[in-house]
């Protein structure tokens, strides 16, 4: 029996990671396929390679979050079973949800999935009591905090680059001065996610002041190497506005190109935890035999997650990519770069404090603050609505589900 339930968890946390890349993968590719830096297959390897990166080095800072941190496993001492098959409930019913929420096109939260499914099992089994009411309204705060942070990184960084590059008389020169600048903060968030305790699963720890002196040195690198680049690029006359913008966008294509990989390799990390953490929490409780108070998570269940969330995006991701890329509001390269890179500073930030929150909250509140800057006609409001509107099914659908799920496999199990 345990060798059935173990099989079904492995596919459940399968199923849920392919579903956070059919779903979440336009948090990391939909602005840049929208802006066409990027086509769809180029979108595809690049997301693909750096959301199996974040997932496999950074992805157990969340899960242990997710696990652990929202249903008291106390109340289920000599009781297992029935925290196995809560978790396994919560694993097929986010994954159900987000399924159906792919094939409408909508991007909702994979986070707030997972963990609306595990507070509905937790409920149905154990009560109010059972539920950790303190950390679930740390998280439910982030999911307010998050949009709100990437809109205004994004809302300041856009309104800079459109003083100081797009609305400047002579907007190439004023990107051949400014470019080396971006990317040097573009490799120093980058960096930074990777050497401040972003190494932890392979054994490498940076201090906080080592991790920033590191990712200095690498942005420093960055704006030189990109200082000789732009020295060489010469600038061909145009005589109309236009084409002038058109050739500074183009030069933004590489800019969001690199902040997309930094968005990838950011939803990689926190969002592997939606399908990692309940399968992590089934297997060690499956093999002590108890459940243990804290979670070591396996690399080999962040692999799995890993190849799950690639599988999803290279199969149905372009349904969501569609809404997020084009519908909220017109992206161009420079606006993408600009809600990407506040999208994945958030997220960053928001990883390395355990903290899982929604990168469909922060990638379509940094859109908007990009939209916001060009004021509020820019937005798409219906389609807005639309997703909010998914956002509130979201927690009471999933844990509607998990309820009756969970009952079925007490009954059967």
């Amino acid at each position: 029996m345990n060798v059935i339930i173990l099989g079904i968890a492995l596919l459940g946390g399968l199923y849920m990671a392919w579903n956070i890349g059919a779903n979440d993968v336009a948090n990391a590719m939909g602005t840049s396929v929208g802006s066409r830096a990027l086509t769809l297959k180029q979108a595809v390897l690049v997301a693909g390679l750096f959301e199996f990166m974040g997932a496999v080095l950074v992805g157990s800072h969340v899960t242990q979050t997710i696990s652990k941190g929202i249903v008291n496993p106390q109340f289920f001492i000599g009781e297992e079973r029935l925290f196995v098959l809560g978790m396994l409930a919560a694993l097929i019913s986010a994954g159900i949800w987000l399924q159906v929420a792919t094939y409408m096109g909508l991007p909702v939260s994979t986070t707030h999935s997972i963990v609306g499914a595990v507070v509905g099992f937790g409920l149905v089994s154990c009560g109010f009591s059972a539920v950790e009411w303190n950390k679930l309204a740390e998280v439910v705060a982030s999911w307010f905090v998050s949009p709100v942070m990437g809109a205004i990184i994004s809302f300041i960084l856009f309104r800079h680059v459109a003083k100081r590059i797009l609305g400047h008389p002579h907007p190439l020169r004023a990107t051949k001065q400014y470019t080396p600048f971006l990317v040097l903060l573009v490799f120093f968030v980058l960096t930074l996610s990777f050497t401040y305790k972003g190494l932890k699963n392979l054994k490498l720890h940076f201090p906080f002041w080592e991790a920033l002196i590191i990712a200095f040195a690498v942005g420093i690198g960055g704006l030189v190497v990109t200082s000789f680049a732009m020295g060489n690029f010469r600038i061909q006359p145009a005589a109309r506005i236009r084409d002038k913008l058109q050739e500074v966008e183009g030069i933004f294509k590489y800019l969001q190109v690199m902040t997309a990989c930094s968005m990838a390799f950011a939803h990689g990390a926190n969002d592997v935890a939606n399908a990692t953490g309940p399968l992590a929490a089934i297997f060690s409780t499956m093999k002590a035999s108890t459940i243990q108070g804290r979670v070591t998570v396996p690399l080999w269940v962040l692999f799995v997650g890993g190849m799950g969330i690639v599988v999803g995006l290279a199969t149905w991701g372009y349904r969501v990519i569609e809404t997020v890329g084009r519908k909220i509001t017109d992206i161009t390269p420079s606006r993408g770069f600009c809600a990407e890179f506040g999208c994945a500073t958030t997220v960053l930030f928001c990883s390395k404090m355990g903290m899982p929150i929604s990168t469909t909250h922060t990638l379509v509140g940094s859109v908007v603050g990009v939209g916001l800057a060009r004021g509020i006609g820019a937005l798409n409001l219906r389609i807005l609505k639309d997703i909010f509107l998914s956002w509130i099914v979201t927690i009471p659908f999933t844990a509607g589900l998990a309820m009756l799920l969970f009952v079925v496999f007490k009954a059967l199990f």
